[in-house]
């Protein structure tokens, strides 16, 4: 499995305690251009709103950032919440990106808001966006792909531009059977959020994708998994550094949002119930050494039946954040 699983990294510039908001995207940047020289394979970055906790809000222009500052890695978003925006539009600042890194975009949409209700209505008015989903990923992938919409369509003979040799390859993410089941009927890639559901629904949701898909963008189907993940040097180190995701985890369970904690200062008192939800939590995660991460990994890619995993990794310290990944890197030999 060593030799066949590839691996990529998804970061959502997480804001930290003490820290300045912006220099989280700074970090993104420069973490982006270390998993590049690490030899890892994509770089995805996610999309959240008026958030405490998440402060990358803006894929696409921080895309075209490490576009310039990277020649090999492939850049993506996971995602673009479409619903939010004009599919055409999208299109375009999509266009202009694989022109900046030619072959190495991915568009990744996705139908969930990244924000809460009031902010969504803020970036599109009209509450019934979502049910459009389908439809704007029909005619964004024609529109990205350089095909033409039907007569009749608004579309019709209006590209969008620039056009080259290359386009960006679509994605479908979700973290239930709705985005599964849309992307095996558009024969589209398809990632699932493991990291959002703690796994819950990730078979169910692959196993449909599978039996549903039908040849479309994709003459094959192409699926991956999005998962929370860190390695540090010793068993101990890497569960004390998770304390700050665990309290992250805990505090959304109740609506509470803020940015990540340091270690030490993670801790409070927790209720009975936070309890039982924390030793589940860490009975399933993907923590400590690396040949423990790593065996995690590959028998988790074993048992979803695939070839590639996304791994993110939260931590207050941004050296043990670039840390993690250099450690699975060296164990997976990439």
């Amino acid at each position: 499995m060593t030799n066949s699983l590839r691996l990529s990294v998804l970061d959502q510039s997480v804001a930290r305690a003490g820290r300045p908001q912006d220099e989280a995207i700074r970090n993104t940047l420069a973490l982006a251009q270390h998993c590049e020289a690490l030899g890892y394979h994509r770089f995805w970055l996610s999309e959240h709103h008026a958030s405490a906790t998440i402060v990358g809000s803006a894929p696409e222009v921080l895309m075209a950032a490490i576009a310039a500052r990277t020649q090999r890695i492939r850049i993506g978003s996971a995602g673009v919440m479409l619903p939010h925006y004009s599919p055409y539009k999208v299109a375009e600042q999509f266009r202009v990106l694989d022109a900046l890194a030619p072959g190495r975009i991915d568009l990744g949409v996705g139908r969930a808001p990244g924000s809460d209700q009031r902010t969504s209505l803020l970036l599109n008015p009209d509450p019934r966006a979502a049910a459009n989903f389908p439809q704007q990923v029909l005619e964004l992938q024609a529109w990205v792909s350089g095909n033409e919409l039907p007569p009749g369509h608004p579309g019709h003979g209006i590209p969008a531009v620039p056009r080259g040799a290359t386009s960006p390859q679509l994605w479908v993410l979700g973290s239930s059977g709705y985005g599964a089941q849309l992307a095996a009927h558009y024969g589209m890639p398809y990632a699932f959020a493991y990291f959002i559901t703690e796994g819950e629904g990730a078979q169910v949701a692959l196993d449909l994708y599978r039996s549903s898909f039908r040849p479309g963008l994709l003459q094959q189907l192409q699926a991956t998994v999005c998962v929370w993940a860190l390695a540090a040097d010793t068993e101990e180190e890497a569960w004390r550094l998770f304390a700050s995701r665990e309290r992250t985890r805990v505090d959304r369970n109740i609506g509470r949002l803020g940015p990540l904690l340091p270690p030490g200062e993670a801790r409070r008192e927790y209720s009975e119930s936070e309890l039982a939800y924390i030793a589940q939590l860490r009975h399933q995660a993907l923590v400590g050494t690396a040949a423990q991460v790593k065996d995690k990994l590959e028998a988790l890619a074993q048992q979803l039946e695939v070839q590639e995993i996304v791994v993110i990794t939260w931590t207050w310290d941004p050296a043990a954040q670039r840390r993690s990944y250099e450690l699975l890197a060296r164990d997976f030999g990439l």
